[in-house]
């Protein structure tokens, strides 16, 4: 008796440690043999058809898929030593500082050899899919009017129809979304005109999201008449259930994230971890994100001359800096306050 209080006493204890907030937890597969762990950024329905095909392969296995913010992803792995095989995120940034800090184990393969050099760092980071951040717009409330196609276009709109777009444009909140930070920092790095739309959306009322799927979903409902920096594969895939959508890669830049992952020091399956990782970069699990979430492949020479991905690099880190942080939310608050 003593020894079922007691470790129901430690389960309760690493319960508690594992603190961080999930927004979905899965177990795929019957298989008796291993369980691999794996921490994601990515919905579940997007990343499902990959796992299940992953696990028709290895019928013997079972998959966890947890999926949380980006922050929760990071304080999951940095602060609380969570027990997984493979981390996937998107927030580069953040992935890279993990990596940095020595919380990605070495990995070696093929599969990771065979990227571009700008789609991993070292033997512990590796870009598995490219996105575009998007401007996502309403058909119908955008009636009468041009779609935008650059930011200049974007914000001589807005300015030009205050009392149609009061309320209703919306973009990731930078204080809450590891992602929305990143897209932000790297809009400023590309060009002055990202204050100015700020500023503008500032004056608009912009309503400010913790993640692409509210924003999407609000869009849909009519409560929005624009998104801006949306993760484009969210939006492809709701493209067939919401045909008011208009999809706008913008053509003066269109940022291109890579979805990262690692696989975490002092992993339990870290080799299962790693074989997940060579199977997205198979032929099979690229044709398999390509089909589901509609993303360019990994490959220079196949980029359309807009798009400028974000490079694995110690870059990412500049925002990281705490002053930097500070300083930047700082403008993006005084931006959003605008009288």
């Amino acid at each position: 008796m003593r020894q079922l209080i007691l470790a129901s006493a430690l389960s309760l204890c690493a319960f508690a440690v594992q603190a961080f907030e999930v927004e979905d937890d899965r177990v795929f597969g019957t298989g008796t043999g291993a369980e691999i762990a794996v921490l994601s950024t990515t919905d579940t329905e997007i990343f499902a058809p990959l796992i299940e095909a992953f696990l028709t392969r290895n019928p013997n296995l079972r998959l966890r898929y947890v999926v949380a913010s980006s922050q929760e992803v990071y304080r999951a792995i940095r602060d609380e030593g969570a027990a997984f095989d493979l981390v996937i995120s998107s927030a580069m940034d953040l992935q890279m500082k993990l990596a940095n800090d020595g919380f990605a184990a070495g990995y070696e393969s093929d599969a990771v050899a065979a990227l571009p050099n700008w789609a991993r760092w070292r033997d512990r980071l590796f870009g598995f899919a490219l996105e575009p951040v998007v401007l996502l717009a309403s058909r119908r409330a955008m009636a009468g009017l041009d779609m935008p196609r650059t930011r200049r276009d974007l914000i001589d709109l807005l300015r030009a129809n205050p009392g149609r777009f009061n309320g209703r444009i919306a973009t990731y909140d930078p204080h809450v979304s590891g992602a929305g930070y990143l897209f932000a920092t790297q809009d400023a790095r590309q060009t002055d005109a990202f204050w100015r739309l700020a500023e503008v959306m500032g004056r608009l009322n912009a309503q400010l999201y913790c993640c692409s799927g509210a924003m999407i979903d609000d869009l849909e409902s009519g409560k929005l008449a624009m998104a801006y920096n949306v993760v484009g594969s969210y939006a492809l895939t709701r493209l067939p259930d919401a045909p008011d959508i208009e999809v706008i890669e913008p053509e003066d830049f269109t940022v291109a994230l890579l979805r990262t992952a690692f696989v975490p020091k002092g992993a339990v399956q870290g080799a299962l971890g790693g074989a997940l990782l060579d199977f997205m970069l198979g032929p099979q699990g690229r044709a398999l994100i390509d089909g589901v979430a509609d993303l360019p492949p990994l490959d220079q020479t196949a980029l359309a001359p807009h798009l400028r991905p974000i490079r694995l690099d110690p870059g990412l880190l500049v925002y990281l800096d705490q002053i930097k942080r500070r300083n930047f939310l700082g403008e993006w608050d005084a931006a959003m306050t605008q009288p």
